[in-house]
């Protein structure tokens, strides 16, 4: 019976590595795509209307708008969410501007720590940090649908702290 049990281990431990790394890789996917987000807006163009694979002669435009991803576009806090901010008391407006201007940047740095594994722990416990001001944020404006989603990703941080011990592939595992 002793033997069994010490053959289960190593399965054990494979299994919580594989569930560590896939609760890193989704927590660095989404804090990497939010903070492209950040730099996304639409560019608007003129095309002119083709009439029969001909360009018409009345001089008709067709405006088609396209995303695109830029540092001219950067929005931290949209800005229907920033004005709501901005007639919140408890908020400076300082501090909005900053975090406005930081978001994006700690959401790029952060998911790209935690998808190469460096300062695994480190990284986590600041994105825990960040979601839970993202949290205090909305609950100040009463946007109780994105507490309890932002409160889920707390958890999903808080679960991958408690079981960073399974951390295998990692660039650096100090921290």
């Amino acid at each position: 019976m002793k033997q069994q049990q010490e053959s289960d281990v190593p399965q054990a431990d494979s299994g919580l590595s594989l569930a560590f790394i896939t609760l890193r890789l989704w927590l660095a996917a989404r804090a990497l795509v939010t903070g492209l987000e950040k730099f996304s807006g639409s560019k608007v163009s003129d095309a002119a209307v083709t009439i029969d694979g001909e360009v018409n002669s009345y001089g008709l435009t067709a405006s088609d708008s396209e995303k695109v991803y830029g540092l001219e576009y950067y929005q931290g806090v949209p800005e229907a969410l920033y004005s709501k901010f901005v007639s919140e008391p408890l908020i400076p407006e300082f501090a909005l501007s900053l975090y406005d201007k930081v978001l994006g940047p700690a959401l790029l740095i952060l998911g790209v720590t935690l998808l190469l594994g460096v300062f695994t722990r480190l990284s986590l416990f600041l994105m825990g940090l960040l979601y839970t001001s993202l949290t205090l944020g909305l609950i100040l404006i009463k946007q109780d649908a994105g507490v309890a989603w932002l409160g889920i990703h707390v958890l999903m941080v808080a679960v991958a702290l408690m079981n960073v011990k399974h951390n295998r592939l990692a660039l650096i595992k100090k921290w």
